[in-house]
């Protein structure tokens, strides 16, 4: 069975595309980018927006709308 160039191609680049993601999962473990992952999902709120509820314009435009709706 012979191979053509193209699938030999993409062959060689599905495998450099698996070994970049392995080594990214490596370092990202090794440097400590998954601990304490609570904390990070926690940081891109301040102290006037409440966790877990949202307060984006986006929301409050779709509420308004259901409710013009009824």
């Amino acid at each position: 069975m012979t191979m053509t160039w193209p699938a030999l191609i993409l062959l060689v680049i599905g495998i450099l595309l698996a070994l970049t993601a392995v080594a990214a999962l490596y370092w990202a473990a090794k440097t400590g980018q998954f601990r304490n992952m609570e904390q990070g999902s926690k940081e891109i709120f301040d102290e006037e927006e409440p966790i877990g509820q949202p307060t984006d314009m986006f929301f409050k435009k779709k509420k308004n709308l259901e409710k013009n709706k009824s």
